[in-house]
């Protein structure tokens, strides 16, 4: 079968693999969609970095490059292992794509234990391939209600579902989002249906039309055009917001959710940093605010999932670009990197199938 596979900085391949088999607790999955990520960019320019370098093996997975990418996928049920019987083949489903030792598996914050990584970045296969065998813990149904390509995005939206739940945000609240990005706007989908006010600051004219378009945003604000702090303090009667949200690993946006979030306030940083930020903690200090962070998800998939089939949040409009696995760096890695402003979400078709939609 053929799969994306990363050798080395820059060096990501689309390979002829042999197809992976359905162990006796293990559900075979045929791929259908396969979102991009930030983090496979970093992988792709700066890494590896999730992802075990040659000659160092993970040593949950014990593999190392090169390995098979791609951790937001959705699919449908190929074959299951003798000892699955939650699961049958046709059946649509998603993975929450964790490479975690076994005895932490139903522990208190799993995904915070040691050699923690994911499927598609330290091994286990991967969705940017045209199967994928998953043990049956990790894998999660989906009702007929929800498409397949939209179910792509569930890996994402539980980690923004899990960023809210670090907030503790209530109804009522008003939450600034510093990036209208992937997880910036999944981040603000979530808010909403808490029935929070959201704010999002973003420069991409696409993705500022996205966010009032989908309605995820009650305000938003472009820094090169207004004082975001300023905007926000008119909107709050001059209090600042509750809660403020990192989701662009930027300075001046971080530094902006200090001065715009009000004293004793809540700021989470969901991005996941490729430098060291310069960081005004002063201001953090003297309003005496929490900055949290935020990593992956923990028992996420499951609510996130009924957030979609219940209506409160449509994945749809957030998908702006479905490519062939051939087109995976000249195209989709080349949109992320030098056209980042005009995509949204991006999926990959393995099997090539679906891209006549």
């Amino acid at each position: 079968m053929r799969a994306a596979r990363f050798h080395d900085q820059k060096d990501i391949r689309i390979e002829d693999i042999e197809r992976p088999t359905a162990g006796p607790d293990d559900v075979l999955i045929d791929v259908a969609w396969c979102g991009l990520c930030g983090t496979d960019i970093h992988e792709y320019q700066e890494g590896p970095i999730f992802i075990p370098p040659k000659g160092s093996p993970h040593p949950i997975t014990g593999e190392e490059a090169p390995i098979t990418l791609g951790h937001e996928f959705s699919g449908t049920v190929a074959e299951v292992g003798e000892n699955v019987t939650n699961l049958k083949a046709g059946q649509n489903v998603v993975v929450e794509p964790y490479v975690i030792y076994k005895e932490y598996w139903d522990t208190e914050n799993y995904h915070l234990t040691p050699d923690q990584n994911f499927i598609g970045l330290a091994g286990g296969g991967g969705g940017l391939a045209e199967q994928i065998a998953v043990d049956k813990h990790w894998v999660h149904p989906i009702p007929d209600s929800i498409s397949l390509d939209e179910a792509a995005l569930i890996e994402p939206l539980a980690v923004a579902y899990h960023a809210v739940e670090r907030s503790e945000a209530k109804a009522g609240d008003v939450a600034l989002v510093g990036g209208a990005g992937p997880i910036g706007l999944l981040t603000a989908a979530v808010l909403k249906a808490k029935g929070v006010t959201t704010i999002i600051s973003e420069l991409s004219k696409k993705r500022i039309e996205t966010a009032n378009e989908t309605g995820v945003a009650d305000h938003v604000f472009n820094p090169q055009e207004v004082d975001v702090v300023e905007e926000v303090v008119k909107v709050t009667d001059g209090k600042g917001a509750d809660l403020g949200f990192e989701a662009t690993s930027v300075d001046v946006v971080l530094n902006t959710l200090f001065a715009a979030v009000r004293k004793a306030g809540v700021i989470v940083n969901v991005s996941i940093w490729g430098h060291k930020p310069e960081a005004d903690l002063a201001t953090m200090v003297t309003k005496e605010q929490d900055l949290r962070g935020t990593i992956g998800y923990y028992n996420s998939h499951e609510p996130s999932i009924e957030l979609v089939s219940s209506g409160k949040v449509d994945l749809k409009p957030f998908i702006t670009h479905k490519i062939a696995l051939d087109d995976l760096v000249d195209k989709g890695f080349d949109i992320l990197i030098n056209h980042n402003d005009t995509a949204v979400k991006i999926l990959v078709s393995p099997s090539g199938k679906g891209l006549e939609d």
